[in-house]
């Protein structure tokens, strides 16, 4: 079972339309799950019609994913962009900052870094270089 991780904290997964990955994705296909290695030209040419983008993060230490979200959002995605997989609570922040605006987790995880470990990093808007420089 999967966890959603929002700024609001964890909830249960809401969405019901089924996804496609991208190696399978046809003009008509509004849902998505990209891989870490996704070619970012195949997605950006999608732009238009897509709904939902799932990331995947096959590790922690795999920060693609990340750039996969900035360079969506930068192009003019905005639509749902959530990430899937190896994300940990250090790394939502990060997350957020790039355009996610949700990751999904196995209930592995959530038990080892539970809700309150993610909702620390929630405000994640206040806790960035520049912020810190500032204050």
């Amino acid at each position: 079972m999967s966890v959603i991780v929002t700024d609001n904290g964890f909830a249960t997964d809401a969405w019901t339309e089924p996804f496609t990955p991208l190696a399978e994705a046809t003009e008509t296909t509004r849902v998505v799950d990209v891989p870490a290695d996704a070619d970012l030209d195949v997605l950006v040419a999608r732009i238009p019609t897509l709904r939902m983008v799932r990331v995947d993060f096959p590790s922690a230490a795999d920060g693609r994913g990340f750039t996969i979200a900035r360079q969506l959002r930068l192009r003019g995605y905005s639509g749902r962009l959530r990430a899937r997989g190896h994300v940990i609570a250090d790394q939502y922040a990060m997350a957020r900052r790039v355009g996610f605006d949700e990751i999904e987790i196995g209930a592995d995880l959530a038990a080892r870094q539970p809700e309150d470990q993610w909702q620390f990093r929630a405000n994640w808007q206040a806790h960035d270089y520049q912020a810190r420089i500032r204050g």
